[in-house]
């Protein structure tokens, strides 16, 4: 950097730019010694780990099948089921471990109401899986 003196013969202006060769040098320097310590730092201690071949177990849970007709009625896995006894099955189900998947199947012209009934029941009781059954159109 360049001082302006008390003399005021000099006509040069003043110099107010920064002097970049001094950054540049700290900058190569400090490149370097990153580049040098960079390697030391990842040290790995060399194990022999045991090898296992074995998949793991996985049990596929039971599904429940309660289907709904027309009318109303329901089936508890094809069975004929009240719908008094119906919370009851329903608590016992979701008690099981693992839980077993409740699988709906209603008739075309089986009310909402009464399936949205039917999977608010399920849910109070405990049920975390459910799903429709359809039949798929060929």
């Amino acid at each position: 950097m360049a001082f302006g003196g008390f003399d005021q013969g000099d006509t040069r202006p003043l110099q107010s730019d920064i002097n970049m060769v001094p950054l540049i040098d700290v900058m190569l320097v400090l490149l370097i010694v990153f580049m040098i310590t960079a390697p030391l730092l990842t040290h790995s201690i060399k194990i022999d780990l045991p090898q296992a071949s074995s998949a793991p177990n996985q049990e596929k849970p039971e599904t429940v099948t309660l289907a709904l007709d027309e009318a109303g009625k329901l089936y508890w896995n094809n069975e004929a089921l009240d719908k008094a006894t119906l919370p009851a099955r329903l608590a016992a189900a979701a008690a099981r471990t693992p839980q077993p998947e409740l699988h709906l199947r209603a008739d075309r012209g089986t009310r909402y109401e009464v399936i949205a009934e039917v999977m608010s029941e399920a849910r109070n009781a405990g049920i975390e899986k459910m799903g429709f059954i359809t039949v798929p159109e060929p």
